[in-house]
């Protein structure tokens, strides 16, 4: 436990120095507007009320929040602030798909923060069967330091799970919007790591970060995290 926070605590240390380059960079390719999460208070919603809302989501991320293609996120057990940022992000144009910017443009504040409750009330994924020797498992909990790639589980977890997987007395980053990547598949890590190291997915403080971190990362690394990632 006590390496385990060391390693929180080290990737936490190093985000300023992600945040600064990537948001200088991004700001070089395009002056749009993003978000600091820094500050983003957790959200609460009426579950049931985005039940009565999801049936259009359930279309792609399932009837109980689980994906129906690989190239589709799970939505179950994410944080509800999260999810409100991300549908926020998306109705704000600061982050694009042409299916869920579509989506998003339709909802209140309200209908936002009710359908993240609700997919947040649902039971995530089930664990699998990661290769405890894998490339992609010692990227995650360890990086590469001397390649500048900080450890994947200092904001989302020593198991992929987020905000919920940290006692209270560890180094408390902004816990609530760091998504959940624990079960999602491979093939939607790659899309969206390949979309931060392009820039192409912006619009947040948090995306910043990840600016810098994709851009570390090589295909052969990609892979085998987002293999791991998905097998967790």
């Amino acid at each position: 436990m006590l390496r385990s926070l060391h390693l929180v605590a080290t990737a936490v240390l190093w985000l300023p120095v992600f945040s600064a380059a990537a948001a200088e960079d991004a700001t070089a390719r395009a002056p749009t507007a993003w978000t600091d999460l820094r500050q983003q208070l957790p959200i609460s919603g009426d579950a049931q009320a985005g039940h009565a809302r999801s049936a259009v989501c359930a279309a792609c991320h399932g009837p109980q929040g689980l994906a129906i293609a690989p190239n589709f996120p799970n939505l179950a057990g994410q944080s509800a602030t999260y999810l409100y940022v991300q549908l926020k992000t998306f109705r704000n144009g600061q982050r694009n798909d042409p299916t869920m910017s579509g989506q998003a443009a339709a909802l209140s504040d309200t209908d936002m923060r009710n359908l993240a409750a609700y997919y947040a009330s649902l039971p995530a994924k089930p664990a699998g069967h990661a290769d405890a020797s894998s490339r992609g498992r010692r990227l995650f909990l360890d990086g590469d330091p001397a390649h500048g790639v900080p450890p994947c589980q200092g904001c989302h977890g020593p198991t992929g799970q987020g905000p919920r997987a940290y006692p209270s007395d560890a180094p408390q980053p902004p816990w609530s919007t760091f998504p959940r990547l624990r079960g999602q598949s491979a093939i939607y890590v790659t899309k969206e790591l390949g979309e931060f190291g392009s820039g192409a997915r912006s619009g947040t403080s948090n995306a910043l970060i990840m600016h810098g971190v994709a851009q570390t990362l090589d295909d052969a690394e990609i892979q085998a995290l987002s293999t791991y990632i998905a097998t967790q």
